[in-house]
């Protein structure tokens, strides 16, 4: 697909994901908790969540570097900026800084951050390895990223929604988005962009949904696949979901459904003395 298309499928389509943050909080849970351990983040530093979503990352971010901490947070999409504005001013969290940005274009000064985040957002990238460049442009010296995306596509049970969805489309919905979770990927695209110190890991999970109306809404209507759905007619979604809840019956469990899933997480270290912009970034562990 074309980059500037699929930005523009990206961005409209998480602009109708109206249930992510209900359908997705827990699930993608351990990929947010994993990743904010690696960057061990501190009191005092300065962080840029990419790809914020509605905030789920920023949020607790903003939490680990008080006192005199900030997070700054940006998403393509202006209707989850909108989001984790409102989730913001509900939880009272101050100093947070909201953008509408691209993650392949960070409208910042070099060496402006001490960390970078982005919790399972690289892979709706069309030039991953661009995104990260700009990552580390916007790091000080010394200063480190911390990135999630999905791991393997076998590994992740939900992974038949992209063929169903894509043979009534006569296009790739997302053609990276397993792609970086595969073998070494993610910590090549780290070194790519010129990375140091890059480490990774993959982290398996267990992803409940309470029935099969909600494993549906949360793979069709919740993320990536919603601007998809919003166009499809009453019958090719009656198709779609018949089609899904028949590939996940394996893993019913009651009601539900217990579905296997991994995610991959890396870091890594813009290279350069801590003291080269004034000190203070730690190495991730």
């Amino acid at each position: 697909m074309e980059a500037r298309l699929q930005r523009r499928v990206q961005r409209y389509g998480w602009d109708r994901a109206e249930t992510y943050e209900e359908d997705w909080r827990a699930a993608i849970a351990p990929a947010h908790d994993r990743l904010l351990a690696r960057a061990a983040l501190a009191p005092g530093e300065r962080v840029l969540d990419v790809a914020c979503g509605t905030g789920l990352l920023s949020l607790r971010a903003a939490a680990l570097v008080r006192p005199g901490g900030s997070v700054t947070a940006v998403d393509l999409s202006d209707r989850m900026v909108e989001r984790t504005r409102e989730r913001a001013a509900a939880a009272g969290v101050p100093g947070l800084e909201l953008r509408s940005m691209d993650a392949e274009q960070l409208d910042f000064a070099d060496s402006s951050f001490d960390v970078v985040l982005n919790g399972l957002g690289l892979m709706y990238s069309p030039d991953p390895d661009a995104a990260l460049r700009e990552a580390r442009r916007v790091l000080r010296p010394g200063g480190r990223a911390a990135i999630a995306v999905w791991g393997e596509r076998r590994a992740c049970a939900w992974h038949p929604v992209f063929s169903i969805v894509e043979t009534r489309l006569c296009s790739e919905v997302c053609p990276l988005f397993f792609r970086l979770g595969t073998g070494d990927a993610l910590a090549a695209c780290l070194r790519r962009a010129g990375f140091a110190q890059v480490a990774s890991e993959r982290v398996p999970a267990t992803m409940s949904f309470a029935s099969e109306q909600h494993a549906a809404r949360a793979a069709l209507q919740g993320g990536a696949l919603a601007l998809a759905w919003s166009r499809f007619d009453s019958r090719t979604r009656d198709e779609v979901v018949r089609e899904y809840v028949a590939a996940i019956a394996p893993f019913r469990s009651g009601e539900g459904y217990e579905l296997p899933a991994e995610f991959a997480v890396a870091v890594g270290q813009r290279p350069g003395s801590r003291d080269d912009s004034g000190g203070g970034v730690r190495c991730p562990a």
